[in-house]
């Protein structure tokens, strides 16, 4: 499958915990239907890189909501262990309880659907879903597992869509809020650059 960029964000069904640490065993995409969803995948819980992104991401919770945003995580362990790691405190390698649901894909069906299952290892890449509110997806980017993401570039990529869904422009390299957009014609490209290609 590859690239699911402009594609339909495939749909599932799996047992959650819930930002409460509830657990809801018909979890989908469709609960979110109408919302912005960032789904991101991660190896394994209990490991290394990992809770540093679940904790970036649950620490920005406060500035995706405010762009209408739902974080889904997952990976392919357990709902039982993501309650276990969730209920272990952070300075024990933990991620305390974090803001948003965790999925578990034990059968590994989700990673495969999203085309980020690393076979060798049986775990997912670190990849990131950007879910339009049409459930088309806009955005992704697939890590190796040594490399964490960067959760900043994804809240910049959020917001470089609610723009050019808004004004109709497109947003050139390094653009972030509050920068000028680019009429997407051969006039609108030379007088973006007449301006402010030096900035580039």
């Amino acid at each position: 499958m590859g690239v699911l960029v402009g594609k339909q964000a495939p749909e599932f069904q799996a047992t959650a915990v819930m930002a409460d640490g509830s657990m809801n065993a018909g979890f989908s995409l469709a609960d979110y239907k109408g919302k912005y969803i960032v789904l991101f995948f991660y190896p394994l819980d209990f490991t290394f890189v990992c809770p540093t992104e679940l904790i970036a991401f649950s620490r920005r919770i406060k500035e995706f909501a405010e762009r209408g945003v739902q974080i889904i995580g997952c990976s392919i362990d357990s709902q039982f262990s993501h309650t276990a790691w969730r209920n272990t405190p952070i300075d024990q390698g933990g991620i305390g309880p974090v803001a948003y649901p965790l999925v578990a894909d034990v059968k590994h069906e989700i990673c495969q659907a999203y085309d980020v299952e690393f076979e060798p290892a049986g775990v997912a890449f670190r990849g990131s879903f950007l879910i339009d509110q049409g459930g088309t997806v806009r955005h992704q980017v697939v890590n190796d597992l040594p490399l964490g993401r960067n959760i900043d570039e994804m809240l910049r990529m959020i917001d470089a869509l609610q723009f050019t869904e808004k004004h109709g422009e497109v947003c050139p390299a390094g653009w972030t809020q509050g920068d000028k957009g680019m009429t997407p014609s051969g006039e609108g490209v030379a007088a973006y650059l007449a301006s402010e290609a030096d900035k580039l």
